[in-house]
């Protein structure tokens, strides 16, 4: 059995997606992070840095945090949204740390200043609106040259920046000068896996 520890953020909702897409029989966990769960001593002898994710993996005797590391764990032990060769894996993995790294930080910055801050910071919100405008900018140009973000094929790269990029209107991002981006999204919110993601989050 597989049981996935999340909530109803990017992070959370990219696990919950891999794991139907994938079919694995799993549990899930809510962490409830208005609680404060994820500070819970329980909570942090599997999660070091206090975040979801968590994945532990009973076939494999395997306990992961941070969403990436449990993405490439497993598209690895299922053999699938992962490609079978070590170069076709490295472009995947690329994607996936430019995600973590980039993609994810930048993102979460700028939904926090427009709908967490306490005050209104017009420096920060310039600074990460225009590096989300970036980013999307760089997925735009990717999905030109692709019809997925790491290839011709739907990998673990699409599951992980999918909630992310799927959150555009509470960007405040206009999606018309990025046609490519919108077309994508729309074909995977059409997936069933992705949605049945979607209902179990909701009803987490």
């Amino acid at each position: 059995m597989v049981t996935a520890y999340v909530a109803d953020t990017p992070n959370g909702k990219k696990i919950v997606i891999a794991l139907e897409e994938l079919g694995v029989d799993y549990q899930l966990h809510h962490v409830d992070l208005g609680a404060g769960e994820q500070f819970a001593p329980e909570f942090q002898r599997i999660s070091p840095n206090n975040k979801i994710p968590v994945l532990v993996d009973a076939r494999t005797g395997t306990s992961l945090f941070e969403s990436c590391a449990i993405l490439f764990h497993l598209g690895v032990t299922s053999g699938k949204l992962m490609p079978g060769d070590a170069v076709g894996r490295d472009v995947v993995l690329q994607w996936l740390f430019l995600q973590a790294a980039s993609a994810g930080p930048m993102l979460g910055q700028l939904w926090w200043f427009r709908h967490g801050a306490p005050e209104r910071n017009e420096l920060a919100l310039e600074r990460y609106t225009r590096e989300t405008k970036r980013i999307y900018g760089l997925i735009e140009r990717r999905l030109g040259e692709s019809a997925h973000i790491a290839g011709a094929e739907y990998t673990m790269a699409d599951v992980a920046f999918y909630p992310w990029l799927a959150s555009h209107d509470e960007l405040g991002l206009d999606l018309q000068a990025y046609p490519r981006v919108a077309a994508w999204l729309d074909g995977i919110r059409e997936r069933p896996a992705v949605g049945r993601a979607q209902r179990k989050m909701r009803k987490a």
